[in-house]
């Protein structure tokens, strides 16, 4: 039996029920006193709600399916970070066990500071995303309107309105040398309560580094595409692709409105507006229908606004030599972060669902061209729309700074060995081409650790998903 638990109250009482001694009603009381305590502190610091309750909102018990009546939630204080982007060095999620895989949701309780990581990779990604934007269009930022699929779910307009908002709301705060904002007079935006702590809404936002600013429109009918706007305002802001999922009056979530811009393995084009089934369906992600399909659509319907959660995952990716580089891809994307084109082909005859088809005539794989491509998501629910906002940070790590790491190498090779015949279908392990390469390699570079005392054989010493 398994139980995703937010936070650790139900998680350390179902635990204690396991254990061989039964406890006594005194001790049951005393357990939830203190549970009921910890809820409280936490309420007053982490989760503090105005005027309604998050979690009732989020309940199907208390409302129909595709309605949403706003809440007024107090955000906690977001802790300032102090140094600046160029000092901060992406943090080395390692999303790998040891042993045999096994399929689950994978979510944690993220802290509200964690919401969105910036670090010394930002201007690169900005450049990246500012090219995709421009040369993909609407195959990289997209909001359907609520004629796309009318009756059935609304359109993501007010989403991307709400999000651009938030977002700005926050990097302000948790990055201030990096973000400075500018505000709506309390008169001329009196319509709006986009601001936080019951400020006048943000107005315009200027990236300090980049010396770039954006306008930041009001609501959907705030000029032409206003909510293409902010979805791209949205994407330039951060080194996140972002997905807004809608409720629909089935109860199924819908993807309504993405600003994709360096998917790597999989197209908006093909998944926006299907609902989250569908995606995961057609998508062939391993044991959706058996172990994900009800347990992820209930969680997403009962998720509250003051709960984000957090996962992680990761692929292996090729890429080119640097010698085989043309001009345009040394100067953008020498690493594919965008599309991989190395590992599944061309972006524009790519068939979803069908990852892994190197294009003809593509170098054998070595070491030097092997990177770990991992995402971290987000997510959390937006308090005036309702909407599920889908955060997806990658990282692309070489192999070989991989095998340098203290236990890792052992530690990959071990989870590549342990991928069931799914999933190793799933994140190419024999179509890919490099498994040999990549076992290979690791083994070694695991063999000279255990030589050197740095790991003892056997040693099994990690902390998830670092």
């Amino acid at each position: 039996m398994a139980y995703i638990v937010i936070g650790d109250t139900l998680l350390t009482f179902w635990s204690a029920l396991q254990t061989p001694r039964v406890l006594t009603i005194a001790a049951l009381l005393t357990a939830l006193v203190i549970a009921t305590l910890r809820v409280c502190k936490s309420s007053s610091t982490e989760a503090r709600v105005a005027e309604a309750k998050p979690s009732d909102n989020s309940d199907k018990k208390r409302r129909e399916y595709g309605e949403w009546t706003p809440v007024k939630f107090a955000y906690p204080e977001i802790q300032p970070w102090s140094t600046e982007l160029k000092d901060r060095k992406p943090i080395p999620y390692r999303p790998f066990r040891w042993g045999k895989y096994n399929v689950t949701m994978g979510i944690q309780s993220m802290s509200w500071n964690d919401w969105i990581e910036l670090d010394n990779q930002y201007e690169s990604y900005h450049r990246i995303r500012a090219h995709r934007i421009q040369t993909r269009g609407e195959r990289a930022i997209r909001v359907l309107g609520d004629d796309a699929n009318p009756g059935v779910v609304r359109g993501g307009g007010e989403a991307a309105i709400e999000l651009v908002h938030e977002l700005a709301e926050y990097l302000c705060r948790r990055y201030p040398t990096t973000f400075k904002v500018v505000r709506h007079s309390t008169k001329s935006a009196k319509d709006h309560h986009w601001g936080w702590e019951s400020a006048p809404p943000i107005k315009s936002i200027t990236i300090v580094p980049l010396g770039v600013s954006y306008d930041l429109p009001l609501g959907v009918d705030d000029g032409e595409g206003a909510p293409e706007r902010a979805m791209e305002i949205s994407a330039l802001l951060v080194q996140d692709d972002l997905a807004l999922m809608i409720e629909g009056t089935d109860g199924r979530y819908y993807f309504q409105a993405g600003a994709i811009c360096v998917p790597g393995f999989w197209r908006m084009q093909d998944k926006i507006g299907l609902p989250l089934d569908e995606i995961h369906i057609t998508g062939n992600v391993p044991q959706y229908r058996e172990k994900l399909d009800v347990s992820l659509e209930r969680f997403f319907r009962r998720l509250p606004v003051d709960k984000p959660v957090i996962r992680n995952n990761y692929f292996v990716q090729v890429v080119r030599p640097k010698d085989m580089l043309g001009p345009e891809e040394e100067e953008v994307d020498p690493e594919e972060l965008a599309w991989s084109t190395t590992t599944n082909g061309s972006e524009d005859t790519y068939s979803h669902g069908h990852a892994f088809a190197p294009p003809a005539g593509r170098p054998t794989p070595t070491a030097d061209t092997l990177r770990l491509r991992t995402e971290r998501q987000t997510l959390r629910r937006l308090p005036g729309s309702g909407a599920i906002v889908f955060t997806i940070r990658t990282y692309l790590v070489p192999l070989v700074e991989l095998g340098e790491e203290r236990g890792v190498p052992g530690r990959m090779a071990s989870a590549v060995r342990g991928w069931t015949e799914d999933v190793s279908e799933y994140k190419g392990r024999e179509r890919g081409g490099w498994t040999s390469v990549l076992l290979e390699y690791m083994d070694a570079q695991h063999q000279e650790q255990v030589e050197r005392g740095e790991v003892e054989e056997g040693e099994r010493v990690a902390e998830y998903p670092y």
